[in-house]
C-alpha cells in the first residue's frame, strides 16, 4: 500500500476518524485477501505520516471574503504541512477538513505531491446516487464558498444552504464546537435535521435532496452511521464527508501508482 500522508488538527475529532477508518479498511482487507496478511500473520497496513495544524491559528489565518490576499497566511500555513508530508516520503496525502478546500487550488499550486480533492469526491458520491439537489451544512467559509456549489455544478447538482443571518445558520458553529468537545449526539442529529427540513422543504421527501454534513465533526452527531458514506435518517439522505474522505484515501493507498492522477489533483 502507497504511504498516506495526512493534514489533520483541523480538528482532531476527525483526524481520528480518519486514522481509525483507514485502519479499519486495512484490517478488514486483509480478513478476507490472502496478500492483505505479512508473513507472521499480521495485517498489511499503510504507512502514515501526520503533520496535525494548530485550529486555534488555522483559525486566526483565514482570510476575508473577496479579498484574495487576505488568505495568503491561511494558504501558507496548510502548504507548509503538505511540504513537509512531501518530503516525509507520502504517495499522495488529505487535508481532513472541509474548510481549507475551500482554498485547495491555491494551498495546492506547485506541489508534486497529490492531494486528494474532498469536494469532487463529494460531488461524484452525490451523483453517483442519483441526487439533484445538496443542502450544504458546515463553517461559514465552506457555506459562503463557491468551491464545494461549483464541483457540484459540474455533476449537474444544485448547492443550497441555510438563509444567510438565520439563528439557525448562526447556530452550526457553537453545534460544531459543542461536537469537537462535549459531543451529545441526540440533540445535535435533531438540531440538523430540523434545519434541514426548514431549508429543503418539500423537496427533502422526494429522494431528490440530501444534506452534505460538511464539516468533519458534524458526522459525529449520527454514531449510528458513523461508517457510511452515505445514510438516511428520519426519510432524509446525509452525505458523511469524513468517510467519503477515508474511504477514497483507502482505495487510493490500494491502488497502482500509475492510477493515482485519474483520482487526486482534480
Amino acid at each position: 500500500m502507497k504511504k498516506i500522508g495526512i493534514v489533520g488538527g483541523v480538528a482532531w475529532a476527525s483526524t481520528v476518524e480518519i486514522y481509525k477508518t483507514l485502519c479499519q479498511l486495512a484490517q478488514t482487507r486483509a480478513q478476507t485477501l490472502d496478500c492483505g496478511l505479512g508473513p507472521t500473520g499480521a495485517p498489511q497496513m499503510p504507512e502514515f505520516s501526520i503533520e496535525s495544524l494548530n485550529i486555534a491559528r488555522s483559525q486566526s489565518l483565514r482570510g476575508i471574503e473577496g479579498d484574495e490576499a487576505s488568505w495568503a497566511g491561511f494558504d501558507a500555513y496548510f502548504r507548509a504541512a503538505l511540504l513537509r508530508l512531501q518530503a516525509s516520503g507520502a504517495d499522495f496525502a488529505l487535508i481532513a477538513s472541509n474548510t481549507p478546500h475551500n482554498r485547495f487550488d491555491a494551498i495546492t499550486a506547485g506541489l508534486s505531491l497529490p492531494v486528494l480533492n474532498l469536494f469532487e469526491l463529494v460531488a461524484e458520491q452525490a451523483a453517483a446516487l442519483g441526487l439533484r439537489r445538496l443542502l450544504i451544512l458546515g463553517t461559514e467559509p465552506t457555506m459562503r464558498g463557491q468551491a464545494l456549489p461549483a464541483a457540484l455544478a459540474r455533476q449537474g447538482i444544485e448547492a443550497c444552504v441555510p438563509r444567510a443571518g438565520s439563528a439557525e445558520r448562526a447556530d452550526l458553529v457553537p453545534l460544531i464546537l459543542q461536537l469537537q468537545a462535549a459531543p451529545q449526539p441526540a440533540a445535535a442529529a435533531a438540531q440538523i435535521h430540523a434545519l434541514a427540513l426548514q431549508t429543503l422543504g418539500e423537496s427533502a421527501r422526494t429522494g431528490e435532496a440530501a444534506v452534505c454534513l460538511a464539516c468533519t465533526e458534524l458526522p459525529l452527531a449520527f454514531p449510528a452511521h458513523s461508517e457510511a458514506a452515505a445514510f438516511e435518517m428520519a426519510g432524509l439522505r446525509y452525505l458523511n464527508t469524513t468517510q467519503i474522505l477515508a474511504q477514497a484515501a483507502f482505495l487510493t493507498a490500494t491502488q497502482p501508482l500509475t492510477k493515482l492522477a485519474d483520482t487526486v489533483n482534480a
